[in-house]
């Protein structure tokens, strides 16, 4: 149970990805990019997520685990596609876009409901 709740914690890492894709300005993108977003979870569990340029998008656990993926922009939502491994049956998962700057920290849910808090780390 406790790598599930990490594990979906996509909503968090969808964050990072629209905190640099506001549909505002492409400059903007830069956020995401050379950066890293932080899920924590209340137990003290956190997922680290990484977005590049070219599509592929990266993520590993506090226990060890990692995934992969692409993401892409689908109207006002970021995706993630094809997840490996997929997690809980989940290979792909979309969230609003959001905007945030790096060092700010904001609250969201993982696709489960359960709370995280999200901070924008600079650097990876």
């Amino acid at each position: 149970m406790r790598l599930s709740r990490r594990g979906l914690s996509l909503i968090g890492c969808l964050a990072l990805l629209s905190a640099g894709l506001p549909s505002l300005a492409s400059a903007e993108i830069d956020q995401a990019f050379g950066n890293t977003l932080v899920s924590h979870y209340p137990d003290g569990g956190w997922v680290r997520h990484w977005f590049n340029p070219d599509g592929s998008y990266s993520a590993r656990f506090s226990s060890g685990r990692t995934i992969t993926g692409r993401w892409r922009i689908e109207g006002d939502r970021v995706c993630l596609n094809n997840i490996t491994p997929a997690i809980m049956m989940i290979s792909r998962f979309c969230s609003p876009m959001i905007s945030a700057s790096v060092g700010e920290r904001w609250e969201s849910r993982d696709p489960l409901g359960r709370r995280v808090t999200n901070v924008l780390q600079r650097g990876r």
